[in-house]
């Protein structure tokens, strides 16, 4: 459990319709099986006891104690064992009968929540048999134990206060007003649902959905155990179809009809940060109880999978959805500009490098959506010292397959007279010498669009903001910085969706050995006609930074909750040393570095991180970083 990771089961037994005592015995199996994969909060299906499909025998007393035998007998099952467990059976209740779920701790009932919405309509005959639940706990006596019962029922766990479960039966999730909202609203960090939801055509995905959307709605983790083999099938059949979801996302799902039993780890440390972020999320219990459980404090063995490029999606077709969005994002943002200051033209400077090949390619697209020719982008290439044969090239040829208008500054002289001015020396390259072309290359560029009615279209994409690889007043600056919310990684992907999608071969092949160029600023003089400074040889690689980024300020994890996932995503592809080495360096650099972010130029935000100063993140340029870095002190690698 440390780090907040919580291993929850989702499981099915094979039953016999009205057989409590063999029930009870394949609940106890499956108990077994969910104890030796460590999992913490187990969840059965809706009246799993005595089998959903019961119709009028749950008006048969003998059942009805049998249920309660078999629940006594699955709660022994629990003793000794550290998890929280929810089991589904019929409960008289003064004189009404309930579908109940029972909350079973180390041998013990620890409460009773009725099902509140109960359905009769379809194939539903629920309300033949049962009574709605009660919203105000009230007393059940079990063997003259007083246990709990009631809807507004909550069962939090001591060691870890963020480990707040709140329980629904089926239909409530269906519900309009849905008790998992009440129970969220209240704390309730994950939501069970027992369940036994037939099969109909499509209904699965519809199911799915309400899963997804609503552990999205109320920022939640959510567990769904669904009857399965052994129910009746005279009219209706189900299929376990089980799933266990996080904030919108589904973890894990099982095969309908499979019978598999799914596991997964639920992130109650996200869920409370992303409660925390969102102020709209406001919370009260009047009218719950809080029952108390204790679960031991330990190592949660991970088996949720997190992706390597988190800002990327994985399967292609989404990918494609996404860079096609993103890019009209950005050039809408660059059209509004350009309207709105008069601009006769756009000034882009183009080194033959991903970003400025990113930011050219935008403004070509907005010249095209707003009908203008493109020959009124000013598309400038300044060579010096670093610039290679190869990126020169691809910067020339990149400009005329987009029949924007070329311009060459070649600033050399223009650098070196300005460091005689200065006293530096040629020889020696330091940050002065590289700083001193960028900033160069910003002046040619401000004043070019000065003298032209022009605005400087920036190139600098956000992993660069966030670790500060810009200097400041040179690349660091312009009059719009489109790249601004896009990540190096989502750069190569929207880069490669153009070269993908256009229709020009000559400007598919350029775009092609764009990507094929190492990132470099090319502020070092090359070797042999090689570039001879790469940007992830000195920062380290760009998809951990990423990685790193997403996860310390997106999700708001602490660094060595970051440096373990890390471990986890990138550990057969980087040494541990490795790993914990560069995330240092991205914590050293976010937070020394947080003054050029401070007055960054506009641009816009295209994703759910972004770093302007006026917009996600509000972040003091002189914060110290000491308890971050401490913590990663502590780490080994």
């Amino acid at each position: 459990m440390r780090h907040g990771f919580i291993r929850v089961a989702a499981l099915t037994p094979k039953i016999k319709v009205a057989d409590p005592v063999y029930n009870a015995e394949r609940i106890c199996e499956k108990l077994g099986e969910a104890y030796e994969k460590g999992a913490k909060i187990i969840v059965f299906p809706e009246l799993c006891i005595t089998g959903y499909t019961c119709e009028d025998l749950f008006l048969q007393d003998l059942l009805l104690k049998e249920a309660i035998r078999a629940l006594k007998r699955i709660a022994a099952e629990t003793k000794g064992q550290d998890s929280l467990v929810f089991v589904g059976l019929p409960v008289e209740h003064r004189q009404k009968l309930y579908n109940v779920a029972a909350v079973l701790r180390d041998g013990k009932v620890l409460g009773m929540i009725p099902k509140t919405y109960i359905p009769s309509y379809g194939e539903f005959y629920e309300t033949r048999h049962f009574a709605p639940g009660n919203g105000e706990v009230e007393e059940h006596l079990l063997d003259g134990e007083v246990i709990p019962f009631g809807t507004k029922l909550l069962f939090a766990c001591g060691e870890i206060p963020e480990l707040v479960v709140g329980c629904e039966i089926c239909e409530d999730m269906w519900a309009v007003e849905t008790p998992g909202t009440a129970h969220a609203l209240a704390g309730a960090t994950v939501l069970v649902n027992l369940s036994a939801s037939n099969e109909t055509v499509t209904k699965d995905e519809y199911r799915k959905m309400l899963i997804e959307s609503g552990s999205a709605r109320l920022v939640c983790g959510y567990v769904y155990a669904s009857a399965g083999e052994g129910e009746s099938t005279q009219d209706v059949v189900f299929s376990s179809h089980n799933m266990i979801a996080e904030n919108g996302t589904v973890l894990a799902e099982a095969a309908r009809f499979s019978g598999d039993s799914v596991y997964g780890e639920l992130d109650v440390f996200r869920l409370c940060t992303e409660r925390r972020r969102l102020n709209t999320f406001r919370t009260g219990r009047e009218g719950y109880r809080v029952v108390p459980f204790s679960l031991k404090q330990e190592e949660t063995r991970l088996s949720r999978k997190f992706d390597k490029a988190p800002f990327v999606p994985t399967e292609e077709l989404t990918r494609k959805r996404r860079c096609d969005d993103i890019l009209k994002i950005q050039c809408y943002g660059v059209k509004k500009r350009l309207e709105h200051t008069g601009a006769k033209t756009a000034v882009v400077g183009v080194s033959g490098g991903l970003d400025s090949t990113l930011a050219l390619l935008v403004t070509a697209k907005c010249f095209e959506i707003s009908g203008k020719d493109k020959s009124g982008i000013l598309a400038v290439t300044m060579p010096c010292f670093g610039t290679t044969d190869r990126t020169y090239q691809n910067a020339c040829r990149l400009v005329k397959a987009l029949g924007a208008t070329f311009l060459e500054v070649d600033i050399k002289a223009s650098v070196t007279r300005h460091f005689q001015d200065i006293g530096q020396d040629m020889e020696k390259h330091d940050v002065t010498y590289e700083n001193g072309q960028a900033r160069e290359r910003t002046q040619v560029l401000m004043d070019l669009a000065n003298k032209r009615g022009g605005l400087v279209i920036g190139t600098g994409d956000m992993s660069e903001l966030a670790l500060g690889w810009a200097t400041y007043n040179g690349d660091h600056m312009s009059m719009y910085g489109v790249n601004a919310g896009v990540p190096k990684t989502l750069v190569r992907h929207l880069v490669q969706y153009y070269a993908d999608t256009c229709d020009k071969e000559e400007l598919r092949a350029v775009l092609t050995d764009v990507l094929d160029t190492p990132v470099s600023p090319e502020l070092l003089p090359p070797v042999e006609g090689k570039i001879a400074q790469k940007t992830e040889d000195l920062v380290g690689p760009y998809e951990l930074h990423d990685f790193f980024l997403y996860y310390a300020l997106r999700a708001g994890f602490s660094p060595s909750k970051v440096y373990r996932i890390a471990r986890e995503t990138f550990g057969s592809d980087y040494a541990y040393e490795e790993i914990l080495k560069w995330l240092k360096t991205f914590y050293r650099r976010f937070f020394s570095q947080q003054f050029k972010r401070s007055c960054l130029p506009d641009g816009p935000k295209v994703g759910s991180v972004a770093l302007s100063p006026r917009g996600d993140l509000r972040m003091p340029s002189d914060a110290c970083a000491a308890v971050w870095m401490k913590e990663l002190e502590e780490l080994r690698g």
